[in-house]
């Protein structure tokens, strides 16, 4: 049985997961991190990660970015393995992610779905057959109105994963309200929605003469997202120091099968 710590366990994606892990054999909340403790869990939970001496094999983060800093100093010293789901972190704290790997195994990734992952791959083949042809490419992404960072990480990650293609030089183009002018070819742009209870949709346009070719991905719940954060758990108990992402467990997955 793997044992996983829950940082940000109250909030409403450490929710899912508690049910989730409730259901899973091979898994369970040990204890979980949070500085609201209104909810009625069957585990321990902490103010702050610092103070937690439960044993554990992984930490699965879904908290928030000033909580961050904390979690990753705590699984440094602990050599404990963390799924880092949380997204709109600054450089600095970018730069202590690359740090943290170096001492024990950190898996982040900014979309934890099945989907999402293989739209990353999609994308790329699309982008290495299309800008060519002239085709523009424009990301728009809806999100709740109680999200806080715009645009998303998942956005930049289909942004990052279509630009790997252009070896990174295409400009991001976050808001055209600033300025009159035509829109350049190697830009990608990102628009962000915010309202009501969207849980994620992502869209990709290849804009090309007479012709549209559009991807997109729905998530209907925070399940999926949730879901493929305790895979990834599974998988990273026990890994060696180092950087993983959701490809990996895809892989593994698929090895097994």
């Amino acid at each position: 049985m793997i044992r996983a710590i829950l940082n940000g366990c109250n909030g409403k994606m450490g929710q899912v997961i508690t049910q989730i892990c409730a259901e899973d054999p091979q898994i369970e909340i040990a204890a979980g991190v949070d500085v609201f403790d209104s909810a009625k869990n069957g585990y321990p939970v902490f103010a702050n990660i610092s103070s937690c001496d439960v044993p554990a094999d992984v930490i699965i983060d879904f908290s928030n970015a000033k909580a961050v800093d904390d979690l990753l100093v705590y699984a440094a010293d602990k050599r404990l393995p963390v799924v880092l789901c949380t997204t709109g972190l600054s450089e600095e704290q970018l730069v202590r992610v690359e740090e943290t790997a170096e001492k024990t195994a950190v898996l982040k990734s900014a979309n934890m779905s099945l989907g999402i992952n293989m739209l990353l791959e999609l994308l790329k083949q699309a982008a290495a057959v299309l800008a060519p042809a002239g085709f523009d490419i424009e990301i728009v992404e809806k999100h709740h109105n109680q999200k806080l960072d715009a645009p998303s990480g998942t956005a930049l990650a289909l942004a990052d994963a279509m630009n790997e293609v252009f070896g990174g030089d295409y400009a991001y183009k976050y808001d055209r309200s600033g300025e009159r002018k035509k829109r350049e070819k190697s830009e990608i742009g990102i628009s962000a929605v915010r309202g009501g209870s969207i849980v994620g949709q992502h869209e990709v346009l290849f804009a090309g003469l007479d012709e549209v070719i559009t991807f997109e991905h729905t998530a209907y719940s925070r399940s999926v997202f949730a879901k493929g954060a305790v895979e990834a758990a599974k998988f990273l108990a026990g890994r060696p120091a180092g950087r993983y992402d959701m490809r990996d467990v895809i892989a593994q997955t698929q090895r097994a099968e």
